[in-house]
Parts: structure tokens; C-alpha cells; sequence
């Protein structure tokens, strides 16, 4: 099978303590394509600018990434720069460039209608809607937000969340959209929202999967060197999701699995600025990891 994302595709400019890159291979639907491209076959809808690479159009057809859906109009490239200081979990937004992405309006081909899994990546909400309306029946429809949605756009955002089955947020975000400081609660609020799965993203925690009859609690990989944080969230979503697609199952099981894929695809691409460090994994890697975690979480 495969998995549609509908998201951004930027360049980014990233400074960390360990080193700065400018105008790298960013944006949500990117991250997210190249750590899901390990697992399935991705089909990617996002617009660039004339002056977005060739070489990054490249990587990803080399990751098995459909890029059919990738527009590229007259104009820039939706660039974001950031800076992470000591607290490697959070980057202070220098500058954010919307460009092209500004009049972003996805239309979907037959091809991209018919997908059975969909990611809808941070956009705005209403148009998080609009392409679940125009997908004919999917199988499962998972959402990612932000502060900037929930803040401004909380009706739109909890109009669509009522269409969607599996939604990503973090703790911040959750306890925010929910009016509710408790996580176990602004949980069940979210549930109660209309996705069936909610997994909390906790950065260098880990990450917690809730479902109305019970939870999942799995710690981030440990490791030794993170370069960039930049993109672990939609590394993260990809993993899980790219995992989930290679069957119709959303049994307890199978989510679970799904989210210590989808923590070792974000400790890849920690390790490296932009998507560097998906250049050179390998499936015997993935696996390794995978193993680790068995052993990690075994007692």
C-alpha cells in the first residue's frame, strides 16, 4: 500500500551548538515523506518556488517518494529559520517566509483520491478538511497541529479533528487544545473530540498512545549526539505511519509497534541537519534499533 501527505516542503535555516545549515531540505511533509519512504510508497502534495532545488526533487524519488503532487509555481520557497540554544526540545523561530506556501490550496489527482492512509500535516485546518472531503474512502486519516492553529483557528481545527482517526500533538499543544493541564486527561479530552488515537510526541521523553480502552507508553532511543531536533515530530509521524500502511490493521498491537517505529525514525533524524541523516540509513539499521527497543522495555 501506500500513504498520501499533504504538508510543506521548505528551506530551512537551522543553527544548533553543534553547527548551522542554511537553506536545507525542510517543511513538515517533507520529514515526514522521507522517514515513511523506509516503509511504503509515499505520494507527496506540496508546492515550491522556481528557486527550490532540483537536487532535493531528486532525493526524494530516490526515496521512492511520488512527487506528482509537488507543484512548483513562480515565486520563493516557504523558508523558516530557527535557532536551538541549550533546551535542544524547543527552537526560537528567527524568520518564517510563507512565500508560495501562503496561497497553498491542495487539489488532489484520482490517484491521490483514492489513498487508504492520509497524513494531513500542519496547515491550516480548513484546509485539513477540504482534502479529507476530496479523499473517496479512506481507511485512516491522522492529523498533526500547532499552537498557532489551536490559538487561532479552534473551531476550524476541532471541526476537522471530528473526521480524523488518529491525531499528533504534543504536550503543550494537548494540554492547550484540551483546557487541560493534566495529560491523562487533556487525553481523554481529545479522544472525546473524535479521533479514535491520540499520541502524545514528547520530544526526548518519548511518546504516549491513548485510545478509549487503554495507553502505550514508549521512551525516546537514547543517544548520544542530537545535531538538529528540526523535523523529529514528522519523522516521527512518518515512521509510525509509513509502518501502519502496510496493512489495514489497527489493532493494539500493530499501533504500538507503530510508535517504537515511529521513535526510531525520529532518532535518525536527530542525528543530522535536515535530511542528512536519512540519506544514509539503512533497513539493517532500522531493525537494529527496533531490537534495542525490545530490550530496553523488557523486564
Amino acid at each position: 500500500m501506500s500513504v498520501l501527505v499533504v504538508g510543506s516542503t521548505a528551506l530551512d535555516t537551522v543553527e544548533t551548538p553543534y553547527g548551522r545549515i542554511r537553506d536545507g531540505l525542510g517543511g513538515s511533509a517533507t520529514h515526514f515523506s522521507g522517514a515513511a519512504s523506509f516503509f511504503t510508497r509515499v505520494k507527496l502534495v506540496a508546492v515550491v518556488g522556481t528557486d527550490f532545488p532540483e537536487r532535493h526533487v531528486d532525493f526524494l524519488r530516490a526515496r521512492r517518494v511520488d512527487v506528482s503532487g509537488l507543484r512548483r509555481v513562480r515565486g520563493k520557497t516557504f523558508r523558516w529559520s530557527g535557532l536551538y540554544a541549550d533546551d535542544m526540545n524547543e527552537a526560537a523561530t528567527l524568520k518564517t517566509e510563507l512565500n508560495v506556501f501562503e496561497n497553498f490550496r491542495p487539489e488532489l489527482s484520482d490517484d491521490h483520491r483514492k489513498s487508504a492512509f492520509v497524513f494531513l500535516a500542519n496547515i491550516d485546518p480548513d484546509l485539513q478538511r477540504n482534502v479529507v472531503e476530496q479523499i473517496r474512502d479512506p481507511f485512516v486519516v491522522a492529523l498533526d497541529t500547532m499552537n498557532y492553529w489551536i490559538e487561532s483557528k479552534p473551531a476550524a481545527l476541532k471541526r476537522t479533528l471530528k473526521k480524523v482517526d488518529i491525531l499528533f500533538i504534543n504536550e503543550g499543544e494537548a494540554r492547550l487544545l484540551a483546557r487541560e493541564n493534566n495529560l491523562f486527561k487533556a487525553a481523554r479530552c481529545l479522544l472525546g473530540m473524535g479521533p479514535s488515537t491520540v499520541v502524545l510526541k514528547r520530544a526526548a521523553y518519548g511518546a504516549l498512545l491513548f485510545q478509549r480502552e487503554g495507553m502505550f507508553w514508549a521512551p525516546a532511543y537514547p543517544l548520544y549526539h542530537v545535531k538538529d531536533p528540526t523535523g523529529a515530530g514528522d519523522s516521527f509521524a512518518g515512521g509510525f505511519m509509513g509502518y501502519m500502511s502496510r496493512r489495514q490493521d489497527l489493532s493494539p498491537r500493530r499501533l504500538r509497534r507503530a510508535v517504537i517505529y515511529g521513535s526510531i525514525m525520529a532518532s535518525f533524524c536527530v542525528e543530522d541537519f535536515s535530511l542528512n541523516r536519512m540519506k544514509t540509513v539503512t533497513p539493517t539499521e532500522i531493525q537494529e534499533r527496533f531490537r534495542m527497543f525490545r530490550a530496553l522495555t523488557r523486564f
